[in-house]
């Protein structure tokens, strides 16, 4: 999305935090631009449970000593070498890097970017209404992102460790086991305290009808209770279930306090008004004024990000 809006100020079109949800070297699809290209991916900062006012982008860490004064020395030196290389290299692939290279100098040099993620001068009645937590400061990052003027910001919920055993998962929403109590004494809590002190910040300052919220997740959970990887019934775990999940949708146009769809009465399947993954990225689009999804490949051929799907206009 962020390769479709014009850049305003120094922070990028595009932020993902506070953590990328799979280990490396797997790269779970969607957190990043991919076909589009990587001058298109997101910033990436990385949060901290145990610092929740912590937030860093690694891309832009200066490192090995390097200073300030240092880095404007090797940026004078990296100009003169590009200078010669444009006189033998045609290749395609120095305009993507050679603008990824500015980007980064950009943010690195911008008084601006290291105060948009600074949440201490926020007062701390605020930060407590979020909730002292990494996913609660993700929250509140997110709302000083939308005031500098960042088009699309993701953010990831950060898993716990320490619950993994009591949940049977990574320590967050994937509930293989005790599903309802982790819900009810952690997962839920934190949630709904965060997101409503989004929405009521948001709309306290004037933005909300100009910024979409969007919650959503990679799929569903079983309609009936008892995972074989839990022990079954007796352990109150619910497996993955890609037939029916829900979304919501805040913000942005949205008329609030209505449902869009039903699933039938055992929350198997959809049974009225089914949407797809692709319908829901259309409406996110069309909020933001988004009609243009055509791209081109490396051999310069066209292609649609999204060629059959269309919004839901009814929920505006």
């Amino acid at each position: 999305m962020g390769a479709k809006r014009p850049r305003s100020g120094s922070l990028p079109n595009a932020i993902s935090l506070p953590h990328k949800p799979s280990k490396a070297p797997y790269t779970r699809p969607g957190q990043f631009a991919a076909r589009i290209g990587v001058e298109h991916d997101p910033l990436y900062l990385q949060g901290n449970l145990d610092k929740p006012l912590e937030f860093r982008a690694p891309s832009l860490t200066l490192e090995g000593g390097v200073t300030p004064a240092r880095l404007g020395d090797r940026v004078s030196m990296r100009n003169a070498l590009d200078a010669a290389k444009r006189d033998f290299d045609s290749g395609d692939n120095f305009g993507p890097w050679g603008r990824l290279q500015d980007r980064a100098l950009s943010l690195l040099t911008s008084a601006g970017t290291s105060n948009a993620f600074d949440l201490s001068s926020e007062p701390v009645e605020l930060r407590e209404r979020y909730g002292s937590t990494v996913n609660g400061m993700s929250l509140l990052l997110a709302r000083r992102l939308v005031e500098a003027g960042v088009p699309y910001i993701t953010v990831f919920w950060m898993e716990n460790e320490k619950l993994a055993d009591k949940c049977k998962s990574a320590g967050g929403w994937d509930t293989h086991g005790n599903n309802f109590n982790c819900l009810k004494d952690m997962l839920m809590p934190e949630f709904d305290r965060g997101f409503s002190a989004l929405v009521a910040d948001l709309a306290d300052r004037g933005l909300l009808d100009s910024t979409l919220l969007h919650v959503t997740s990679e799929m569903g959970r079983t309609p009936k209770i008892g995972d074989p990887r839990s022990g079954g019934v007796s352990g109150a775990g619910r497996d993955h279930w890609t037939h029916c999940l829900s979304v919501v949708l805040a913000g942005g146009g949205i008329r609030g306090g209505q449902t869009y769809g039903t699933s039938d009465r055992r929350a198997e399947y959809p049974a009225d008004r089914k949407v797809t993954p692709a319908e829901i990225a259309a409406t996110v689009y069309h909020a933001m004024g988004i009609t243009d999804l055509e791209f081109r490949d490396k051999e310069n051929r066209p292609y649609s990000l999204l060629a059959d799907a269309e919004p839901i206009r009814e929920l505006f």
